[in-house]
């Protein structure tokens, strides 16, 4: 089963974090992907650029509102993702728990839906 790990931080607080800890991070994220992969579990993962950089979209009554910026009014911000096949539920908050920004922001485990006709399934 397909599994997203979205994961969060505040990132006042990770611009805090030492230039060298925050390159730590990040090569043992991608430590972790080569781990995942060759355990047939990696679909895809990325970080994501910061929220300042987002734009939200809605379209109501056929007009579409766009609006700078993250959606979420918290301190938190989607700060990256993996996709990755786990057996279980158990499984996948297993891997989550492995997520090196684990340690420092969160991890939200959430089951994919499959929908037949879609590319590559």
């Amino acid at each position: 089963m397909k599994y997203m790990l979205l994961i969060y931080d505040d990132e006042v607080v990770f611009s805090k974090i030492a230039k060298e800890e925050q390159q730590q991070i990040l090569a043992e994220s991608v430590r972790f992907t080569h781990e995942l992969h060759a355990n047939n579990q990696y679909l895809s993962a990325a970080p994501l650029q910061p929220g300042a950089t987002a734009a939200v979209v809605r379209v109501r009554q056929g007009k579409p509102f766009v609006t700078d910026g993250p959606f979420a009014e918290t301190r938190e911000q989607i700060a990256g993702y993996f996709l990755i096949h786990a057996k279980d539920h158990e499984e996948a908050i297993s891997i989550a728990a492995r997520v090196p920004c684990a340690r420092i922001g969160t991890v939200e485990v959430r089951p994919v839906n499959d929908i037949p006709g879609l590319p590559n399934t």
